[in-house]
């Protein structure tokens, strides 16, 4: 295991518990997100001038190498013609532009290993943060699910308070009510039956009134010998 990833495993690790023993785990995600953006930009500008400085050294060595078999060329063009002594001067040069180009060669492939590095590390920076952004996301839902439950649990207990509270109160004052216009109603049709009665021993008392009022005008007029017997 690389120390690289051992650090980045430690990090994770820290992280993670850093995040369960927060009270503010969004607040916590942004600022690691703010964090780990920075990280990415910075190695992304590094990744450039590492690739840019590459380019220079493949540049070089092929340039040392093109160089090496030139001069190599031009000595066996002056062997030819009997130029010992500026042969030697190419074979001279060629040599020292071999040697240049496997030192740039040997910086390049040294260049080329650091970027491959560098370019895993960011990819490992880019998924632990697409693994935050994912945990911010379900952090903030279990967030909107507490608010939620929160504002049910308030309105379940306004309505426990008020309309709930006050069902069986309301209605035994509904049957009180309507028992006192059951009693009001018997009570005056009770109040009317019994004034039939009442008029009806009247009517009567009155007709044997009349009744025996009419026989003393009869026998009056009997006496006066106005009636026929």
């Amino acid at each position: 295991m690389s120390l690289g990833k051992r650090f980045r495993d430690i990090t994770v690790a820290k992280f993670n518990e850093m995040l369960e023993n927060s009270e503010d785990p969004v607040r916590l995600i942004d600022k690691y997100l703010n964090s780990q953006a920075e990280q990415i930009r910075e190695s992304e500008r590094l990744l450039q001038q590492c690739l840019s400085h590459a380019a220079g050294l493949r540049q070089q060595y092929m340039t040392a190498a093109q160089l090496m078999e030139r001069r190599e060329q031009q000595a066996l063009i002056a062997l030819k013609a009997g130029e010992d002594e500026v042969a030697r001067i190419a074979l001279q040069e060629k040599l020292q532009q071999e040697e240049r180009s496997i030192q740039y060669k040997a910086l390049y492939d040294q260049s080329k290993l650091g970027i491959v590095e560098l370019e895993s590390q960011m990819q490992q920076l880019k998924a632990d943060f697409d693994e935050v952004a994912s945990k911010r996301s379900y952090y903030m839902a279990r967030l909107e699910s507490i608010r939620l439950q929160q504002r049910m649990n308030e309105r379940l207990r306004g309505m426990g308070g008020g309309i709930g509270s006050e069902q069986p109160r309301m209605f035994e004052r509904l049957d009180e009510r309507i028992s006192d216009m059951e009693s009001t109603a018997r009570a005056l049709r009770e109040v009317r039956s019994h004034g039939r009665e009442v008029l009806q021993a009247v009517g009567t008392a009155a007709s044997q009134a009349l009744d025996q009022e009419l026989a003393k005008l009869k026998v009056k007029l009997q006496e006066e010998g106005w009636m026929r017997s």
